[in-house]
């Protein structure tokens, strides 16, 4: 299945809120993605993180060229806010 993302909006603490197309909103925490390859320039360079977009399909949260998040592992690992 794909996970389209219909609302994205970056939050203090490194967190994303983020709404799917099926209505599902989650909260997912990008500061658990530092130790990964790239993601630490979200934390290291200022005002970066507050400039996530969404891809043209709506399956992908990017920063820049170098750094993206897809939509199935928010879908996944995003914690449910109800």
């Amino acid at each position: 299945m794909i996970y389209r993302i219909k609302q994205l909006k970056p939050l203090p603490d490194y967190l994303l809120s983020v709404t799917f197309d099926d209505g599902k909103h989650v909260v997912y925490d990008i500061s658990d993605d530092f130790n990964l390859p790239g993601y630490s320039v979200l934390r290291d360079v200022p005002g970066l993180y507050r400039n996530a977009q969404l891809d043209q399909s709506r399956t992908c949260v990017y920063w820049n060229e170098d750094v993206d998040l897809p939509s199935d592992i928010i879908y996944e690992y995003g914690k449910p806010v109800f």
